[in-house]
């Protein structure tokens, strides 16, 4: 076989990849009626999908709240680890787009909840909302979807070009990012 009758055979394979939203400052939008910037829906696929190029990966968005996550309780988390254990089972990656205030703390409930997970679930978010000009939100997400598909199983928080495993991460609010922390 020729070197180039070897290149024409290669295919590049299709991965899904899940999108599981709860809101946070990724998804605020702006009301200019009223002024207010609030979680009001999942706007994901117009805002940042459709402007990515992804061909090889297929992706499934899963709107399942739409909270700061401020305002996030106990059943909540709850709810975010059952889908995220239902969708693992399916073998795909899944992001999860959450607020960063709590982000950690809900990573750190799936980590302790859910056992033998069989693909990488990654969390990220945004310090600006998305649709402002200096938002990370587009960054964060590309990032994740990538790290999603490239990581082993486990949980992980990616974000600002860093990717953080789980239980060992940090929201950092003076540095307006997320750290490492030190294994017990």
């Amino acid at each position: 076989m020729k070197k180039n009758d070897k290149m024409m055979k290669m295919t590049n394979p299709i991965t899904n990849v899940t999108i599981i939203t709860t809101g946070g400052t990724i998804e605020k939008t702006y009301d200019e009626f009223d002024g207010s910037l609030e979680n009001r829906g999942t706007s994901i696929k117009n805002r940042i999908l459709s402007k990515l190029r992804l061909p090889y990966t297929n992706i499934k968005v899963l709107p399942i709240l739409s909270k700061d996550s401020l305002y996030m309780d106990q059943a909540d988390r709850e709810l975010m680890a059952n889908y995220i254990q239902q969708e693992s089972v399916k073998g795909s990656p899944i992001v999860v787009l959450h607020g960063t205030d709590t982000m950690s703390l809900t990573a750190n409930f799936c980590f302790d909840k859910i056992k033998n997970l069989s693909v990488a679930v990654v969390f990220t978010g945004a310090m600006i909302p998305m649709g402002f000009e200096d938002s990370d939100a587009t960054q964060n997400v590309t990032e994740a979807l990538l790290s999603a598909k490239l990581l082993a199983p486990g949980f992980y928080i990616s974000f600002h070009n860093q990717i953080f495993e789980v239980p060992f991460v940090q929201k950092n609010k003076e540095k307006r990012t997320f750290e490492s922390i030190k294994k017990a």
